[in-house]
């Protein structure tokens, strides 16, 4: 966390190559790896961008057609200079959402490493989404967590009467794990003590969707 704050500085005067084709092609996309000189992140994250109508619901199929991979990071350098160009989730419009995952785990309840895991939601008010946001992910690629490979990715949701922040991880039944990472998370976010924190498995997200897409099918069939 500390070292890459340290860079930060640095590295926001250097230009950014996007190769926005690449970035965009799945089938050609290349291995990222730190660049030399470069201060390795553990994992490697993958950013991703989604947005859709509310009013609209989706199945997971137009869920996954919908959400665009926009970059993977390497090492601290990397990440710093990609974040820096990142428009802040506080500056975005509608029903969007900025997800950051370890490459290789899509940011889907299905993916087979969340199936069995869960997330923290934190709940805010607008205008203390950019903010939290910097912070948990700075949390996450420091490896502040301390849980070993449990953390899966990150996600700030912007909506128009607040914005949400969840982080999500494997295991949803490990209540040492859980708690751990919802201790650092209050640190890392300094929040008060009577801050609302919900958990919620994967498995209860999947049936609230399943019912909800069902029933609002059937209300339209009707």
């Amino acid at each position: 966390m500390n070292q890459l704050q340290r860079l930060r500085e640095e590295e926001e005067s250097e230009s950014y190559h996007d190769d926005t084709d690449e970035t965009n092609n799945n089938n050609n996309r290349h291995k990222v790896s730190p660049g030399a000189g470069e201060h390795p992140l553990q994992y490697n994250y993958t950013f991703w961008f989604s947005r859709r109508t509310p009013s609209r619901p989706s199945s997971s199929q137009s869920y996954e057609q919908n959400i665009r991979q926009i970059g993977t990071v390497a090492s601290v350098e990397q990440f710093w200079r990609f974040y820096s160009h990142l428009i802040r989730p506080g500056d975005l419009s509608g029903h969007s959402d900025f997800h950051l995952f370890k490459e290789g785990i899509k940011p889907m309840w299905e993916d087979e490493c969340n199936r069995g895991g869960g997330k923290w939601i934190i709940r805010l008010r607008k205008g203390l989404a950019s903010r939290f946001w910097e912070n948990m992910i700075l949390a996450m690629v420091g490896e502040q967590f301390m849980v070993g490979e449990e953390i899966c990715g990150a996600v700030v949701s912007v909506r128009f009467q607040e914005d949400i922040l969840s982080i999500w991880n494997r295991t949803s039944n490990d209540q040492t794990t859980t708690s751990r990472i919802r201790d650092t998370l209050r640190r890392v976010l300094n929040l008060p003590s009577n801050t609302i924190m919900e958990y919620k498995t994967h498995n209860d997200s999947l049936r609230y969707y399943y019912y909800y897409y069902s029933t609002t099918t059937t209300t339209v069939l009707l």
